[in-house]
């Protein structure tokens, strides 16, 4: 279930909008002033903010604005001002949209899913590309860029620098690599994963052999960010 925080001190529109919101199969929260709100904000994790822009005490530029030095949850401005400058303004300060009063509830929940489809596709894009002190791992285009440069691996390399890039500070034994690259009924030898290792340190590595992959001595291999 999705939540989504309401900073709002209107209380007949926060009514409205809690009602509507959970019909959808949304969870609600309320902050009814912008210091109340940019505490709940910062406090939890929430998958959508609705922010009024003109609040008591803390207006809705600020909470945004110190938000954003602590997290990039999405927040939709709701405001009664519809000057462009008040626009901008929002915008710059870290609001993903701005939605002037009054307003339909359906283009609330249209503009809401249009910022979700844009968060699932980030999340989409960070799953795809796997980044490790200087290796990019393109796993749609299965192309590996080390440092700008192009690195040739043959299908086997990559997914085994993939499984490593994935892992990352997680000690992987010989016949875990073996049986996610080369399958669980293989008959390969566990010794064809070390000759693999090589190839790839080889091939990514120019003096330090275990720069990125290190041995562990009688366990396995492992990537470590340290």
């Amino acid at each position: 279930m999705q939540k989504v925080l309401i900073i709002e001190d209107e209380e007949g529109l926060v009514e409205f909008l809690e009602l509507e919101l959970k019909y959808e199969g949304y969870s609600v929260d309320i902050a009814y002033d912008g210091r109340t709100g940019l505490d709940k904000a910062t406090k939890q994790n929430y998958d959508i903010i609705l922010l009024d822009l003109m609040m008591p005490g803390l207006n809705g530029i600020e909470v945004c604005r110190r938000l954003r030095t602590t997290k990039d949850t999405p927040v939709i401005m709701l405001t009664a001002k519809d000057s462009v400058m008040d626009r901008v303004m929002g915008l710059d300060n870290g609001a993903d949209d701005y939605l002037s009063k009054p307003f339909a509830i359906e283009e609330l929940f249209a503009r809401m899913r249009v910022i979700f489809r844009r968060q699932e596709n980030k999340t989409l894009e960070r799953k795809l590309l796997l980044t490790f002190k200087g290796i990019e791992l393109d796993l749609e285009s299965r192309t590996v860029i080390k440092d700008k440069k192009l690195i040739e691996l043959t299908n086997k390399e990559f997914e085994l620098l993939a499984i490593f890039m994935r892992n990352i500070n997680k000690v992987l034994t010989r016949d875990m690599l073996l049986e996610q690259v080369w399958g669980y009924d293989s008959v390969v030898e566990t010794n064809v994963v070390d000759v693999y290792v090589r190839y790839l340190r080889n091939k990514l590595n120019v003096e330090e052999k275990e720069l990125y992959i290190q041995t562990i001595r009688g366990v396995g291999y492992v990537m470590r960010d340290v």
